[in-house]
């Protein structure tokens, strides 16, 4: 009967502990912090980058050229809209995108240099999928904008430069997000102002609070 009784009362534990188990952990967001597989970027979160350490922000007039402008300071500022479970695609609001004129440069014959870079038309939306695939949108009925203000003889030109929309690809090696060659077309201008305009940069690290950011 004590042998019973026993293995009665040890059946009833496991029983229990079964019962209030925790659930196993759930799985990874698309978005972390700290690692891959790391902690869950909240949604409502700011995310910011700056270019990587040693390059620049170019704005060629091709894709295999190298006249045009070029920045060495520049950042993005996204807020974190949706991060579901991965694999999947995570969703942003770009609410600022700036590049530091001081640090801006042009080779293009008759400019003397560049009063600034603004991006216009924000706030943008992206998706970034958990294979690291970004991709940048304006709002409805809308374009992604630039205009670039030229320093010439006879003053500053502005050039307005459109493009449909964006796509970068980030990298967990060093949290960054890189555009490539991304073709923008002049809308309005003088003759100063290049045709077509090709965005490459590379910002890195993305962080949030100061935590690097990875893509799973």
């Amino acid at each position: 009967m004590r042998t019973r009784s026993l293995l009665a009362l040890a059946g009833t534990a496991t029983a229990l502990a079964l019962t209030w188990a925790p659930p196993a952990s759930a799985a990874g967001t698309v978005l972390t912090t700290g690692s891959t597989g790391g902690t869950a970027v909240a949604v409502g979160d700011t995310l910011t980058a700056p270019l990587a350490s040693g390059t620049s922000a170019t704005f060629y007039s091709s894709a295999t050229g190298t006249s045009g402008v070029k920045c060495t300071g520049s950042q993005f500022t996204a807020k974190v809209t949706g991060n579901p479970t991965a694999p999947g695609t995570a969703t942003e609001s770009v609410t600022a995108h700036t590049f530091d004129n001081t640090t801006c440069t042009s080779n293009v014959t008759g400019v003397l240099g560049v009063n600034g870079i603004t991006i216009n038309n924000l706030p943008y939306s992206a998706t970034i999928t958990s294979a690291g695939t970004l991709t940048v949108s304006p709002p409805s009925g809308s374009v992604i904008q630039a205009t670039v203000q030229l320093r010439t003889l006879l003053g500053t030109v502005s050039c307005v430069y459109q493009a449909p929309g964006l796509t970068g690809k980030a990298d967990n090696a060093d949290s960054s997000i890189t555009f490539t060659n991304q073709q923008f077309t002049k809308t309005s201008g003088s003759s100063l102002c290049f045709a077509n305009g090709y965005f490459t940069a590379k910002y890195a690290p993305v962080t949030d609070g100061g935590v690097r950011v990875y893509v799973n």
